[in-house]
């Protein structure tokens, strides 16, 4: 039986294979730890994160899934801030379920087209 962090990395690789961001469309990058939601949008043509929301440092309370969702309505306005409407959405390998389907409603929710 192979080792779960590497399938995680088998699917990380594949999914990004397959997801880049442009100028016209960039990249929303999640990360989900155990403590912690983190969601970057990143230009992968110049190699730069255009906006960024994390709970890191923040004083967020709640579950996982809250937190999640605080993460998805801040990066939402953060990318509506600087005018960043469409994005590909890479889940870095996890599944589209759960905390991961919270943070995508809420960034929906909060103006970003994906």
């Amino acid at each position: 039986m192979a080792n779960i962090h590497s399938q995680l990395m088998r699917r990380r690789a594949r999914v990004r294979s397959k997801v880049s961001g442009t100028v016209e469309r960039p990249r929303l990058s999640v990360k989900i730890t155990l403590l912690n939601v983190t969601a970057q949008i990143i230009n992968d043509v110049t190699g730069t994160t255009l906006a960024y929301a994390t709970t890191a440092g923040q004083d967020v309370k709640g579950t996982m899934t809250d937190k999640a969702v605080w993460v998805g309505k801040k990066i939402g306005s953060e990318g509506k801030a600087k005018k960043i409407t469409k994005v590909v959405f890479d889940r870095n390998g996890r599944i589209y379920h759960g905390r991961l389907h919270a943070l995508a409603e809420a960034a929906r929710q909060a103006g970003l087209e994906f």
